[in-house]
């Protein structure tokens, strides 16, 4: 019998094959036959094979850190600590765990998790992870924009350009976080002119404009002309214009979250009737669609494949 395709992939992991084996290995029904007590080798040995291979790919070490440690029960964070406990990566995929499930308002379980990013911070000076996770804390305490910038300098000094400390901190500038539009607009605008060539942030004006779009909808019942209206400025126009030059068409090697940026950009150009250069994203995309941006819209996967089938012929 013939299995009907999927028409659309998705995922955390968005492209990202080994990352996905690894979260394979480690469902529940794997865990019971062969990686769970008593095994030949520990329940937490799939995440450290994988994050000694990604090595000192900063920018991938963090995207599939940031995709793991929630994935991970507490039990198996805890035995990896337990039979390692010096071991960096252990004490930073648990550092993301707790963050992920730590509630701001409780004090005891912010303080843990602090103390957490700190020994993860400590026990590898060079990694920028442990104050990307720490920027995830402060987002989920509520804390002014002035608290975060040190973290986020302490980030971008070890790993300049990366592209998650750029959106976590355009996230927590955003209206909908814990800043205003005019922060999160100048942040991104003057991120991307700085921005070397090849590099993902100058798609953080595209990023931010997505944001913007969000933030007016919810605080009203914005009607389409209104959507479209913040698309069809020649602001946005200049900003499609420097993500295709600056990025699209700079055969930068990819990064980890590429399929992310990739989408954002097929969006803008869906949503400014660019149908060519869609068309060439789109292609780069395939089946695999993001739940943002495409989430701005009231059917987001027939909006993506009505667009991909469109443009793409």
């Amino acid at each position: 019998m013939l299995q009907r395709r999927t028409p659309v992939i998705t995922g955390p992991e968005l492209d990202d094959r080994e990352l996905r084996r690894t979260l394979t290995e480690l469902r529940p029904a794997k865990q019971l036959h062969g990686l769970g007590a008593g095994a030949s080798r520990p329940p937490w040995e799939p995440v450290a094979k994988l994050l000694r291979a990604t090595g000192r790919d900063w920018d991938r070490r963090v995207h599939r850190i940031s995709v793991l440690a929630p994935a991970l029960p507490p039990l198996v964070t805890n035995r990896w600590i337990a039979d390692r406990p010096k071991d960096p990566d252990a004490l930073v995929v648990r550092a993301y765990a707790r963050v992920a499930r730590a509630d701001g308002a409780i004090r005891s379980e912010s303080s843990e998790a602090y103390n957490d990013c700190i020994r993860a911070a400590e026990a590898m000076p060079e990694d920028p992870s442990p104050w990307l996770a720490l920027l995830d804390l402060m987002y989920a305490c509520g804390a002014k924009s002035h608290a975060l910038v040190p973290l986020w300098t302490e980030a971008v000094n070890r790993d300049p350009w990366n592209r998650t400390a750029y959106h976590r901190l355009l996230r927590h500038l955003s209206p909908r976080g814990h800043g205003t539009l005019a922060e999160m607009l100048d942040f991104a605008r003057h991120s991307a002119a700085r921005a070397p060539h090849g590099s993902p942030i100058a798609l953080l004006p595209l990023a931010a404009r997505a944001e913007l779009v969000a933030h007016r909808e919810g605080l009203r019942s914005t009607s389409v002309v209104g959507v479209a209206a913040h698309w069809n400025e020649p602001q946005a126009a200049a900003e499609i214009d420097t993500a295709l030059a600056k990025w699209f068409h700079a055969d930068a090697p990819p990064h980890a979250e590429a399929l992310a940026d990739l989408n954002l950009l097929a969006f803008a150009l869906t949503r400014t009737h660019r149908r060519d250069q869609a068309a060439l994203v789109f292609r780069r995309i395939g089946r695999r669609m993001t739940s943002q941006p495409w989430d701005l819209v009231p059917d987001p996967v027939g909006t993506f494949l009505y667009w991909r089938d469109r443009v793409c012929g």
